[in-house]
């Protein structure tokens, strides 16, 4: 078949058109337009000064030229006792460091704050993308690996946030981050995820992203336990455009501190790209200068990895390796990293797949810095990198692998039950503070529902008044963990209590802490020390179970009961009637079956009843001339072998076999087991007409013919992985019924003397 617009084109060219991959867009390296990844022929040279004890030059700029960041770095990052010894090692020798186990990170950290953005950016370019994820699961700051969630939707709609905090948290995201679609209702989005948050696990961090003088509001009213919108900039004008220095950042810094407010900063490879401040220079020496400034501040941690720029480095040579990369200089600089993974980088499932396994496998203090537990539609900061649709898929990787990317599988019942509970509270809440009412259908309708799509509950500018009466009235998470308590959720107004308490230790203030089991965990009492095999994180026998767990998990038990329930449909249709002797019959075709077929096995793999693909088989053969006789095979259940001894049972010398799960063969007695006439290998495909053409065509054959070999379309599904688990146990139980003595046993359709 032709296609006479494709004649002159390989079309093969036409179906890689159709793939999703090509809707991605590929930039071409040009550090003039600031596309450059690793290094810029305007990045300026490594090299620092100290007259005195203090900086006077700073990568290639004197002191009196130098910018709001040179002035910063050189003021609050570097180490002047320090600059000298490390700014003399070779590139090389440090970056072979890195992923060398027997020099302990603590070293490599100490080398870090005399190192200058020019310098770090050249010492992790020397490095592969399997050695920085190497290097990264050395230098990351906490023990245990953790994870973090989007928890938005597309009508602010404050019932639906708080059903979808509690299962962001039962899954173990332990940290959940909002925003909204209309600014004006972050309060209400605010309050429903502090509520949806408290139910079950109850100790999962909470964070509004807003502006940022009102999410420091929003924290101060208890409604948020930490702030990742301290955005920091590679350039001056980036920072100025935005209307802040490195200063103020500091001072904002400190607010979210002295409020108890855990707070990282926000920076990443693109970003002044997109903001048009690029200077030329290549986006990691850029990130390396952003990091600097955030270890001069004293924030605690940060998230990067690109962000919103993630794409755009991404469409770049060496993009994601660059991304990684960035995420290892702020390890190394002794930050907690939220490592990004938190926009959608490619419309291809695969790329999608390949970008989060590096840090999958090495591990992270929280793996994405915004996974998606919620529909890619309802993202209101954009789609992740994974979303809620792919749960399960990111679930699997972790089991694949054997890796704690920090999620639980969620059982469905449990599910449920922590949607219903969570929009009954914030009901609760609604009511007794005043702010609004629910009916019954608005709750129905969002606890079944797996987005906003299936929800008739609060809009977008309904949610608005309930917002700014909870701002005007000055409500803070006091007054809802009051009335939680006095409407009978003793166990959420608790969990919320114990949160507003860690505000006034401030232990989660320390770097890399999360809660897990309402006990800290951070870098101080969970230090990362891994140093070669069996050092570092190792998931316990229980977390490996849970981890393992994910739905759809076969058992032999599992199994064998549901091929009960086909015993049940189809009673006794096989009978014994003594030793299948050879025949004589040149017309004849015997149907060889295997030991379990329609014994303990009834139905093959694409669901047919095993009564009904004998009466095809039967029927092909007796349309083709053909007379069919019925054996069972002891002595083997290989499909080959299986056909082969029907053949040569055969009066004809033709024979069919055919094993429970549907797989069948048309052997000849002359050939070798593997050298068939026909075969059916992929049983999940076959249809009733496949088997009754294949008894056709071996009665042509008992008439010395060559039939048109019958084939079974084929386009190109995973059988593998859809089928062989529960084939190699069915065929386990084949095996156990075969007797290497045991002749073949002549079959009936009907009992002995009936």
């Amino acid at each position: 078949m032709t296609n006479s617009t494709d004649t002159n084109r390989w079309r093969r060219f036409s179906d890689w058109d159709e793939r999703m991959l090509r809707h991605d867009l590929f930039a071409a390296e040009d550090p003039e337009a600031g596309f450059s990844v690793f290094k810029s022929p305007y990045d300026p040279i490594a090299v620092a000064t100290i007259k005195s004890g203090r900086i006077v030059s700073l990568d290639g700029k004197p002191e009196k030229d130098f910018d709001i960041l040179d002035e910063f770095i050189a003021r609050h990052h570097l180490d002047p006792d320090l600059v000298e010894e490390a700014m003399a090692m070779d590139d090389g020798e440090i970056a072979r460091m890195l992923v060398d186990i027997n020099v302990p990170r603590e070293k490599l950290e100490r080398l870090a704050r005399g190192m200058t953005p020019a310098k770090l950016a050249n010492v992790v370019a020397q490095l592969s993308s399997l050695e920085v994820a190497f290097a990264y699961s050395k230098m990351r700051q906490r023990k245990t690996p953790g994870n973090q969630a989007h928890v938005t939707n597309a009508k602010d709609d404050p019932l639906q946030l708080a059903a979808d905090a509690a299962t962001a948290a039962e899954l173990g995201f332990d940290e959940l981050e909002t925003t909204m679609r209309v600014s004006s209702n972050s309060w209400a989005n605010a309050l429903a995820c502090t509520v949806g948050a408290s139910v079950g696990r109850g100790d999962a961090l909470f964070q509004c992203s807003i502006e940022e003088a009102e999410e420091l509001r929003i924290g101060m009213a208890g409604l948020a336990t930490y702030a990742e919108t301290i955005s920091v900039y590679g350039t001056e004008k980036a920072f100025i455009d935005g209307d802040d220095t490195p200063w103020s950042k500091a001072f904002l810094t400190a607010a979210y501190a002295s409020r108890g407010i855990k707070a990282r900063c926000t920076s990443g490879a693109g970003a002044e790209l997109l903001m048009g401040f690029h200077e030329k220079k290549s986006v990691l020496y850029l990130e390396a200068r952003c990091l600097c400034v955030q270890r001069a501040m004293g924030i605690q941690g940060t998230q990067n990895g690109g962000v919103d720029g993630a794409a755009l480095t991404a469409s770049m040579p060496g993009g994601v390796r660059e991304l990684m990369a960035e995420n290892l200089i702020a390890v190394w600089l002794g930050l907690e990293c939220a490592s990004g993974n938190d926009a959608r980088t490619s419309e291809s499932e695969i790329r999608v797949g390949a970008k989060i396994t590096p840090l999958l496998l090495a591990g992270s203090d929280l793996i994405t810095s915004g996974q998606g537990s919620i529909n890619k539609y309802d993202n209101t900061f954009n789609a992740s990198l994974f979303n809620g649709e792919e749960i399960e898929e990111y679930l699997t990787l972790q089991r694949d692998f054997e890796v704690d990317g920090g999620l639980t599988p969620l059982d469905e019942e449990r599910a449920l039950g922590l949607r219903i509970r969570a929009v009954e509270a914030l009901t609760a809440v609604f009511e007794e503070l005043d702010l609004a009412t629910v009916t019954t259908s608005m709750v129905q309708s969002v606890v079944f529902a797996s987005g906003s799509d299936q929800t008739d509950s609060f809009t977008a500018g309904q949610v608005t008044p309930i917002s700014e009466a909870i701002k005007n009235r000055n409500i803070t998470a006091v007054d809802v963990v009051r009335a939680l308590a006095k409407r009978g959720f003793r166990d959420e107004a608790e969990n919320l209590l114990f949160m507003l308490k860690q505000r006034v230790t401030g232990d989660y203030l320390q770097t890399s802490a999360i809660f897990r089991d309402h006990k800290i965990i951070s870098a101080l009492n969970d230090p990362n020390d891994y140093s070669g095999p069996a050092t570092g994180y190792r998931m316990d026998e229980k977390r490996w179970s849970d981890v393992k767990s994910v739905r759809g998990t076969l058992t032999k038990e599992s199994v064998l009961a549901t091929e009960a329930l086909g015993k049940e449909r189809f009673p006794d249709w096989l009978f014994d009637d003594g030793t299948a002797e050879p025949g004589t019959d040149r017309h004849e075709v015997v149907i060889g079956v295997s030991p379990a077929f329609g014994a303990e096995m009834h139905r093959t793999f694409a669901g047919h009843g095993l009564p009904d693909v004998i009466n095809a088989i039967t029927s092909g053969i007796s349309g083709g001339g053909g007379r069919a006789r019925l054996v069972r095979i002891l002595h083997t259940a290989d499909t080959s072998f299986v056909g082969l001894s029907a053949a040569k049972l055969s009066g004809s010398g033709i024979g069919i076999g055919i094993q429970s799960k549907g797989t069948a063969v048309l052997h000849r007695s002359d050939r070798l087991p593997h050298l068939n006439l026909e075969l059916f290998s992929n049983a999940p495909l076959v249809l009733l007409d496949h088997y009754k053409q294949l008894g056709w065509n071996a009665a042509r054959h008992t008439f010395g013919e060559a039939p048109e070999p019958v084939v079974v379309p084929f386009r190109g599904e995973a059988l593998s992985a859809r089928f062989h688990a529960r084939v190699a146990i069915l065929f386990a139980l084949e095996t156990e019924m075969t007797d290497p003595d045991a002749k073949p046993v002549q079959l009936t359709l009907l009992p002995t003397g009936a």
